[in-house]
């Protein structure tokens, strides 16, 4: 397994780990239950870990797929970006659950304000996700570009 394979097997988790923690959340803030809100905590920290593994083995995805024909250093650079900026939300996002999980378990009075705080924070991950995703799809998967119409227009045209 080469590092690009590795990065393929976990980059998945952080962003579908945070869409379902902020569903668990939702509930367990809807439910006012903590218990559901602790689950959501824990999926967030594992969605973290996930993110920091995805991090560590991008660098050596990028070394693979800089040389496929159709990647451009755009093309991996803005993947790259994305994936950083979700990588910090994400770890801020296990930080405040990680708060929140000690909140809960000392039933705390603010412990709902945290819930609220990681319910905006998951919000901006889920966000963060879909771009990251979006951008490191389309290094392999050329259909999903935004230039994709027009160069299958362009290539019908040539012919």
């Amino acid at each position: 397994m080469n590092d690009a394979h590795l990065h393929m097997v976990v980059n998945h988790f952080p962003i579908i780990g945070t869409i379902f923690g902020l569903g668990i959340l939702i509930t367990g803030i809807v439910m006012k239950n903590s218990v559901v809100k602790n689950v959501a905590y824990i999926l967030f920290c594992i969605s973290a870990i996930f993110g920091f593994a995805s991090m560590f083995t991008g660098e050596g995805a990028e070394e693979i797929a800089e040389n496929l024909p159709s990647v451009t250093d755009q093309i991996i650079h803005e993947h790259e970006e994305m994936a950083e900026k979700l990588a910090l939300v994400l770890y801020v996002l296990a930080g405040i659950s990680l708060v929140g999980l000690f909140l809960n378990f000392k039933n705390h009075a603010k412990s709902n304000l945290v819930a609220y705080f990681a319910f905006v924070v998951a919000l901006v991950a889920v966000f963060l996700g879909k771009q990251t995703g979006t951008t490191g799809g389309e290094v392999r998967h050329t259909e999903i570009r935004t230039n994709a119409e027009t160069n299958t227009a362009s290539e019908v045209d040539e012919e």
